[in-house]
């Protein structure tokens, strides 16, 4: 008995002829190495379709050539190596490859005063494409963070000074009262308003890097903020935490004048687009500040 030959639907022409842009899957769940660390991640790989009379790609090819990430660390020249091969598969269909990566770096971040540490998970995102010969890779990493309103705060003081005035005018001031004033409810009558705040940023590398420089742009990112927000902490870390945000008042311009001028000296940034957002606890809306650079200076 003969075996049946399966049927291929997708090389039957459609009568249309209509080149595509992109073509290929979304949400692969797969394993990746990222500095040292096995991680989970969500994958999109796709391919253009510029036989306009062709139905369909090799998915199957996208799929198995993923694999490669399962036990080698990822850098620009593995994705690369990956997208030639999408390109290989598909070269009498296909002249551009695309590849997206999704995934939670962990890193050990130490308290402020404490000997305590915890992990923090950063939201990462690594776009590569070749099209045409050309090979462009972005990572896009979120940075949370700490602000305190500098206007804000100004008014806090005033109404601080308000009270003090109306405690003290035409007194002979006693330092152990004005001492205790300060400690009291009255000593602290009003906050400035703080938020929880991000920082999306959206960086053009060399393509020469042997590894992505998650670490370095992280760390270079919360230094020059100086309030990313913490993990295990004691009361004297809180007090550190609210002393550097009290020293360190900004609005999201501040932020975003402080991110460009880091990342622009940061070895193998190539160009970047950042966005900072301030989730503000006085508005029901968002503060925001973006700014760019095209490697030039």
């Amino acid at each position: 008995m003969n075996a049946l030959i399966l049927p291929d639907i997708a090389s039957q022409n459609t009568h249309q002829s209509l080149p595509l842009e992109w073509v290929g899957m979304c949400g692969i769940a797969l394993p990746v190495v990222i500095n040292g660390q096995l991680l989970t991640a969500i994958a999109d790989a796709g391919v253009s379709l510029d036989d306009g009379e062709a139905r369909g790609i090799h998915m199957s090819r996208l799929y198995l050539a993923l694999e490669a990430l399962e036990s080698q660390a990822m850098n620009p020249s593995l994705l690369k190596e990956i997208l030639q091969q999408f390109l290989d598969s598909h070269d009498d269909l296909s002249v551009s490859a695309y590849l997206r990566i999704h995934t939670h770096v962990l890193l050990k971040r130490a308290a402020l005063v404490s000997p305590l540490s915890g992990w923090k998970r950063y939201e990462v995102c690594v776009d590569a494409s070749l099209k045409n010969g050309m090979f462009h890779v972005e990572l896009n990493v979120d940075v949370n963070y700490s602000s305190t309103c500098p206007c804000s705060a100004a008014l806090a003081r005033q109404l601080i000074q308000q009270q003090f005035i109306d405690d003290f005018a035409n007194r002979t001031l006693m330092h152990a009262e004005v001492l205790a004033w300060l400690g009291s409810p009255k000593g602290i009558v009003a906050t400035p308003h703080s938020q929880r705040s991000t920082a999306h940023l959206k960086i053009h590398l060399s393509n020469e890097l042997t590894e992505f420089p998650i670490d370095l742009i992280i760390d270079n990112a919360e230094e020059a903020l100086g309030t990313a927000v913490q993990t295990a902490v004691k009361r004297a870390d809180e007090q550190a935490f609210a002393l550097a945000n009290g020293q360190n008042l900004m609005f999201c311009e501040d932020a975003a004048r402080r991110l460009n001028k880091v990342l622009k000296t940061t070895a193998g940034v190539k160009g970047f687009h950042l966005k900072v957002v301030h989730a503000e606890s006085l508005h029901s809306h968002d503060a925001v500040a973006e700014s760019h650079w095209n490697g030039e200076q």
